[in-house]
């Protein structure tokens, strides 16, 4: 009877390990909020498949597009926590929980935290006919209130945040353009429909480098090394315009540790990897791979930053 007994433990105990070691044993969805063609998007594909290479099972992008990110994120939120439909977002998801007053979901208590798998910084990207320079585009937009729109990927995005904390720290009076996506966004700044927009590296370098868009400055503490010769936001004369953006990997929140962990070890190991690491530079970020408790601290923290941000420039969602 005491040998049955130690068997049975054994048995639960092996049951446990093959669980966690059986992770993942099918394809693994990643949802992005964002349309094709973002740095979101660009980003998230180039993480998928060295997770596919390092954890053995495809991990596939799936774009689901729709308010300024939450109907992805709502998604992955109510998903079974099983390790199988994780959402791949950005700073977005901190800035909706101030932004939005009756959202589905909660970015603190609805989510595991996996890892930041990369970070970069907004620039502020202007049409040619709006000026070369912050303080041209500052000076029309004093001269002409209310003329002057900058556009943004959607409401409650890093680039909305940017924009409406260089509208107060900049004192003009510009007005937000929401698009469906970065690639609109800068579509629409590209084609004169609006005259700015702030967007991450990854996704203005090829408009920038074809002189489609002028880069005015970086909404960020230092110059991009991709772009040394564009000034940050404060050398350019505009202070407190600082609004980066991370790219980040969540679970639902009762995903088994072992999984958060296995899915967290494998991030961290693809931000670091010489390949992944070159094609993150390459575009502008910089890669992070932070433990699932250094991502969960980050989160609270921008959780509160945001709001404060909300709250002083009274952004509000289109």
């Amino acid at each position: 009877m005491r040998a049955f007994g130690f068997i049975l433990l054994a048995f639960a105990l092996g049951t446990g390990d093959v669980s966690a070691q059986a992770y993942p044993s099918r394809p693994v969805r990643m949802l992005v909020g964002f349309p094709p063609g973002g740095g979101t998007d660009i980003t998230a594909r180039l993480l998928a498949p060295k997770l596919t290479e390092l954890l053995g099972q495809p991990f596939v992008v799936e774009n689901r597009p729709g308010a300024a990110t939450n109907v992805a994120t709502d998604v992955v939120a109510k998903a079974p926590p099983d390790g199988y439909t994780l959402l791949f977002t950005t700073t977005a998801l901190a800035i909706n929980m101030s932004l939005y007053k009756s959202l589905p979901f909660d970015a603190l208590r609805d989510f595991a935290p996996v890892s930041v798998f990369a970070e970069a910084p907004n620039l502020l990207v202007a049409n040619p006919s709006a000026g070369s320079s912050v303080a041209e585009l500052v000076a029309k937009a004093r001269a002409k209130p209310g003329a002057l729109n900058y556009s943004s990927a959607g409401s409650g995005t890093t680039q909305h945040l940017a924009g409406e904390v260089f509208k107060v720290r900049s004192h003009t009076d510009i007005v937000h353009i929401p698009y469906k996506g970065t690639a609109a966004s800068l579509t629409a700044v590209v084609a004169g429909e609006v005259q700015f927009s702030f967007a991450n590296v990854p996704a203005i370098l090829g408009h920038v480098k074809s002189g489609r868009l002028h880069a005015l400055a970086v909404a960020g503490p230092h110059r991009s090394d991709l772009m040394s010769d564009v000034p940050t936001m404060k050398e350019a004369g505009v202070e407190g315009v600082e609004v980066p953006v991370w790219y980040a990997l969540l679970a639902p929140a009762a995903t088994p540790r072992e999984i958060v962990a296995a899915l967290g070890n494998a991030t961290a190991r693809a931000a670091r990897s010489p390949d992944t690491k070159q094609r993150l530079v390459e575009q502008g970020a910089d890669p992070v791979g932070n433990t699932p408790e250094e991502f969960a601290k980050l989160l609270r923290t921008e959780v509160l930053k945001y709001a404060e941000i909300v709250r002083i420039s009274g952004a509000k969602p289109e």
